[in-house]
């Protein structure tokens, strides 16, 4: 591509040839160079078991070829056809309490299915073979939001058996299994692997190991999901790369360990215009999809244009927002600027979900504006390949202690990962500071600043490395209820919390959550002098010098303008500055490098939704 990419998901086999001649017109209109093919198209491609229909697919890809449209090609494996699911019903779904769900929507296919495995595997390699050279082709796309429905957790028999052989794997036997899931409580031990279910719904708290392995399992079988598809791909086609688009932020899957699988990260984003919090929470997220390939840059795959349909109330996007919410990708590192979708579906579930081509045609607000951006995107074609640059401050994030973290018979069920994180997150986006977002293997001897919202669930060697991190000279800021259990969710013994005692210069001996939500406890030091206080004169933030470094600890959350005050002390002690000097609140700008070391800045204001591009 000359510029970056920009355009959206394209679905010709929902209209007839002259709409496709409208669509080459349109497209050149609106300079659209990019676009994804055939994500729910697998009915129509393999109408019949082993039949495949190639020729209205051949001519899509020829026409976009000649307009100079780049493509990429789904492997259409996110939704089965009715044909698989009347031959094999044992690929549908089942829930906790038992349910087998059925088609009629999407993503309705259980993922340790062997036969759906070998089914979209056939699909894959059918449709590499075929299109591989084609000049179309740019990237392969493999199925679609992966665990965004029900596909994310099945507990039929084949998960259930495939669960067993997980957890054999991982173990080895199952005494080692008992030990680390305690099942000596509860009178929980197991003679054999084949006792074990799947954590199906109970009379009280199921073993909360139990749960946290099989969060990990069922991330792994959607990832084993993703790379039975890629084996093919790249056995076939090992020049053309290889992605798959992820949901707007969520638990279910475990992205640091998708992440080295993707050649390129790619990510859908939907921020709520009626929410006045979504363009933190959009930005959050970017940052998130930045840290997951070490800064590389990513694409966006998805964005409404204006209204979605699935909340319960869609609003429009206000005149100016979606370019704005497209600058803002690019900004945190985008290298593509893509929809869902190009053309607004006349029938089915998402007829009122808009698009770049609304039900009235050209002659709308929204297509204006499409084309606007179109055209003002191309203008900077230097962005394309550019890197975000470096931050001095880190966030980290942490799958497995997340899914840790939110399970039941805890101190407060308040306790919520993403909310810790968003909160500790806005103090810097506020002052237009930049952050990455990283996991816990990370490198953090660049960051002069290492914010850590929670991080429940710890090894000892993790611990150790966030230690060094501030003896050697880095800043820390840690929030309550971290370094609580190890990887088996077994407590750290020796006085919470046990892994940072020596770090953070203290010990907290009782937890007691409000019934408002709030947090504290008892905190009692052990070499950190008290910042703050609750109202009973104990410790509530601290400030312990450890090594070279500080480590901060937060046993409460702040309210929003405390936890501001406090992050802009942390940043001034620890040289952390904003992008660009002298923005005002609610101004934000991030900057990309190019390989020649030109430098763009991009300045965003939130309260009008326009945008500026800085050159250096």
């Amino acid at each position: 591509m000359p510029s970056l990419g920009y355009g959206g998901d394209y679905n010709p086999e929902q209209w007839g040839p002259d709409v496709h001649a409208e669509d080459s017109e349109l497209m050149r209109e609106a300079g659209v160079n990019l676009v994804t093919l055939g994500i729910f198209s697998w009915a129509k491609t393999e109408p019949a078991p082993g039949t495949y229909d190639f020729a209205w697919l051949d001519g899509h890809m020829d026409r976009l070829a000649e307009a100079g449209v780049a493509v990429s090609l789904a492997t259409m494996t996110a939704s089965p056809p009715p044909w698989l699911t009347r031959l094999h019903p044992g690929t549908l779904p089942v829930t906790e309490d038992g349910v087998r769900l059925h088609p009629g929507s999407r993503q309705h296919w259980c993922p340790s299915s062997p036969v759906y495995r070998r089914y979209s595997i056939r699909l894959a390699e059918r449709l590499a073979t075929r299109y591989g050279t084609h000049p179309a082709l740019a990237l392969w796309h493999i199925g679609n939001e992966y665990g965004c429905h029900i596909s994310r957790h099945c507990h039929c028999e084949v998960s259930t058996a495939a669960f067993r052989a997980w957890l054999r794997e991982r173990y080895g036997t199952v005494t080692a299994l008992n030990d680390a899931w305690s099942t000596d409580f509860w009178s929980q031990r197991y003679g054999t692997f084949e006792e074990i279910h799947t954590p199906r719904k109970a009379p009280s708290f199921r073993n909360p190991a139990q749960q946290l392995d099989y969060w990990r399992f069922s991330s792994d079988e959607l990832l084993a999901c993703y790379l039975a598809e890629k084996e093919v791909l790249t056995r076939i086609t090992p020049h053309v790369p290889v992605t798959t688009n992820f949901v707007p932020i969520a638990k279910t899957l475990d992205l640091h360990a998708w992440a080295p699988h993707l050649d390129v990260v790619s990510y859908d984003s939907y921020p709520d215009p009626h929410d006045a919090s979504s363009l933190h929470r959009t930005a959050f997220s970017y940052d998130v999809m930045r840290g997951l390939k070490g800064g590389q840059p990513w694409l966006l795959l998805e964005q409404a244009p204006g209204a979605v349909n699935w909340r319960e109330r869609n609003g429009r996007k206000p005149p100016g927002r979606m370019r704005l919410d497209s600058w803002q990708a690019v900004a945190h590192g985008a290298d593509s600027v893509l929809f869902f979708q190009w053309r607004q579906s006349r029938g089915g579930a998402e007829k009122f979900h808009s698009a770049m081509v609304p039900h009235g045609g050209r002659e709308t607000r929204i297509f204006r504006e499409v084309r606007e951006l179109g055209a003002e995107l191309a203008r900077y074609p230097e962005l394309l390949g550019s890197h975000p640059s470096r931050a001095d401050a880190a966030l980290l994030l942490d799958w497995p202690s997340w899914w840790a973290l939110e399970l039941d018979a805890h101190p407060s069920k308040d306790v919520t990962l993403l909310d810790a994180a968003l909160a500790h997150h806005k103090p810097l986006y506020d002052a237009s500071v930049a952050c990455d977002v990283v996991s816990v293997d990370a490198d953090l001897t660049e960051y002069r600043l290492l914010l850590i919202p929670n991080l429940y669930s710890v090894t000892n060697e993790t611990a150790e490395r966030i230690s060094s991190y501030v003896r050697e000279g880095g800043t820390l800021v840690m929030s309550y209820f971290s370094g609580i259990v190890d990887e088996h969710d077994r407590v750290h013994l020796g006085g919470y919390p046990a892994p940072f005692r020596e770090l953070l210069g203290l010990r907290a001996e009782e937890f007691d959550p409000g019934p408002d939500g709030t947090w504290s406890e008892e905190i009692h030091l052990e070499g950190a002098e008290a910042v703050t206080t609750f109202p009973d004169g104990t410790p509530a933030v601290t400030r312990h010098a450890y090594g070279e470094g500080t480590a901060w600890y937060l046993g409460t959350r702040p309210a929003p303008k405390e936890m501001r005050e406090l992050l802009d002390r942390v940043r001034a002690e620890s040289g952390v500055t904003p992008v660009l000097p002298g923005l005002q609140e609610g101004v934000q700008a991030r900057t990309r490098v190019t390989a020649a070391g030109e430098r763009f800045h991009v300045r965003m204001d939130h309260r009008d939704y326009s945008v500026e591009v800085l050159r250096d």
